[in-house]
This record gives C-alpha cells, sequence and structure tokens, in this order.
C-alpha cells in the first residue's frame, strides 16, 4: 500500500469512527447494536464491531457495551463543534504546532486531528493523516499521558491535587517533595518542548509552575478550590514562556546593526520596547518574570548582543560565553 492508499485508508477509517459515533450519540441512553449501526451507515456487522472494539481499547473512547448494546457514555464528549473551514484551519494549525515540539506519542493529540480532519478537503486531509503517521513513530510515554489526563480533570472540576515532584534537574540530589496544588493552567512551552502546569502551591502559598514530565505521581482529591485570581493572566504576560512566579524584572539589550532588524521585526514580549541608534544598532527592553528563560534567547544571538541590564544577568551571560569560549581553544 502506498502512501495516498494509506492516507485514504486512514480518512475513511476516521469519517466512519465519526459516523459510528455519531449514531451512538443520537441513540443516547439505549444504544444500540452493532447489526443497527451497520444497516445504519452501510457497514458490515464485523467492521463495525471491530470498530468498537478500537474505539474503545485503543483510542479510549468513553463507550458502555452491556448484553450486546453499545453506547457512548454519558458527558463523555464535549459538545460537538461546528467550525468553517478557516476555524477548522486555525484549530488543526495550533495542535500541528504541538505535534512539531512533542517529543513522544499522544493518542489524544491523534485522536484530536481525526476529528478535524473529517469534513476537510481532501489535500488538507491528507496533510493530517501525513501529520498522525510522523506522530505515530514516536515513543507512547503512559505515565506522562495518565498525568495529563488527571491533570487536565482536576483541572475541568477546580479539585486540589495531591503530587510528588522531583526538583533534581536544578537540585541533584534533593529528594522529592510532596505538595497540594490548586490546578490553575496547563501550558505547553516551544522552548522546553514539554508540558508544565501552573498553579496555587499551598505549602508555598504562591503560585508555582511544575514540569509534569518531573511529576512522579498525581492524586486528585475530593477538595474544590475556587476559582483562580484574575491576575494570573496578567502574572503570565510577564512570563518569558512558562515561568511566571518569579520577581519582575527589567531587562536591557543592545542588539548590533546586523541583527536590529531582524530583532525588531518581531513582538519577542508583550512589555518589550525598543529605541533605534544612529549606527543602525537597537536598543531592546522588557519587564519579564525573572530571567532564568530569556537568557537562553539571548545567547541565541552570541556576540550581536550585549546585556546592559540587570548587572547580575550581564555577569551571568559573560561568563556562559567566557566557559563556552574555552571549550574552542
Amino acid at each position: 500500500m502506498d502512501v495516498r492508499e494509506r492516507a485514504n485508508a486512514k480518512r475513511d477509517r476516521a469519517g466512519r469512527y465519526y459516523r459510528e459515533l455519531r449514531f451512538l450519540e443520537e441513540r443516547g441512553e439505549q444504544g444500540a447494536r452493532p447489526e443497527e449501526i451497520a444497516t445504519a451507515i452501510g457497514m458490515s456487522r464485523r467492521t463495525v464491531y471491530r470498530d468498537l472494539q478500537s474505539l474503545q481499547g485503543e483510542m479510549e473512547v468513553p463507550l458502555w457495551s452491556d448484553e450486546g448494546r453499545w453506547g457512548v457514555t454519558e458527558k463523555g464528549f464535549l459538545p460537538p463543534l461546528k467550525l468553517t473551514l478557516a476555524e477548522a484551519m486555525a484549530v488543526f494549525l495550533s495542535a500541528r504546532l504541538m505535534a512539531r515540539f512533542a517529543d513522544e506519542y499522544d493518542p489524544d493529540l491523534a485522536g484530536a486531528f481525526q476529528k478535524v480532519a473529517v469534513g476537510l478537503p481532501p489535500v488538507l486531509a491528507e496533510h493530517v493523516a501525513r501529520t498522525l503517521e510522523v506522530m505515530a513513530r514516536r515513543p507512547l510515554d503512559e505515565r506522562l499521558r495518565g498525568h495529563v489526563r488527571l491533570l487536565t480533570q482536576a483541572w475541568a472540576d477546580r479539585r486540589v491535587v495531591r503530587l510528588s515532584y522531583d526538583p533534581a534537574a536544578y537540585d541533584p540530589g534533593r529528594p522529592p517533595r510532596e505538595a497540594r496544588v490548586h490546578p490553575y493552567l496547563i501550558e505547553p512551552s516551544s522552548t522546553t518542548h514539554a508540558l508544565y502546569l501552573i498553579g496555587f502551591d499551598e505549602a508555598r502559598g504562591a503560585i508555582r509552575t511544575f514540569k509534569i514530565e518531573r511529576i512522579l505521581s498525581v492524586d486528585v482529591t475530593p477538595q474544590i478550590f475556587e476559582a483562580p485570581p484574575d491576575v494570573i493572566e496578567d502574572a503570565f504576560a510577564r512570563a518569558w514562556d512558562i515561568i511566571a512566579d518569579q520577581p519582575e524584572t527589567e531587562v536591557v539589550l543592545h542588539f548590533a546593526p546586523s541583527v536590529a532588524s531582524r530583532v525588531a521585526e518581531a513582538t519577542w514580549h508583550p512589555s518589550q520596547e525598543l529605541e533605534r541608534q544612529p549606527d543602525g544598532s537597537l536598543i531592546w527592553r522588557a519587564s519579564v518574570a525573572g530571567t532564568i528563560e530569556i537568557r537562553f534567547w539571548i545567547l541565541s544571538w552570541g556576540p550581536d548582543v550585549e546585556v546592559l541590564e540587570p548587572a547580575d544577568l550581564r555577569t551571568e551571560i559573560a561568563q556562559r560565553l567566557r566557559t563556552a569560549a574555552d571549550l574552542y581553544r
């Protein structure tokens, strides 16, 4: 089977899944037998039964089966979205960005891709199918996936979670710590290719950021927390990427004329201010939450940028560049 045939097969299967699930949703609590579904959508009973097994086992769609009847678990799905072509493309591009930066295979992301593909023109649907093929080659991290699902449910239900967190990446030898957290957000990072939980840490008495890959265990408690404060989005407006729980710091950089135009043509941070200099160079300033994340962006410009403020960041960048230069002597 060549690439085009595989793409067509995937698209046909996704469309078949969609029609089967819509039929079950319409039947409600009474459900339906495989032969009823087969008659309704024009497929064989054997194919429908195999699809139901696949939907329940491989794709983890919330189905129930009882005495030969099948149905969709109540509240197992969000209400269907009626998207325009442009809206569907916007969702697809957002999901594709996630797929590009994901290190592991995510069956839930793949399922979302398949649903978006239904109804798309063939050219776009084939692109979705190719994306799914690339994603399927990546390893599956069941522990990470399970943690994301639990945290997502706790986030949706506003339930406190109890987790064990390993901070060893920044503090080798330090044992994992236990934390009770109010899940406020789950955010992806394009810098680290990772997912992060942002929430109120009861022990710290403040909002903290947890890399989900370093969470060792998650338990959803019965305790409900209040809606997060409105300041959460304001705090993230100061973050360079994910970390929003650091003191606000003004960073001032001087970019060489050779890169000034490239720097100026993009909005790197909502608070940035630009000052063109007579020699063609550029003064760039912004107020960000700490300097942990922005330092990697600064280092990516090599000798074409100089840190003017703050002094401790200037010292740190200078030391890192000296250490790097020593490696090549």
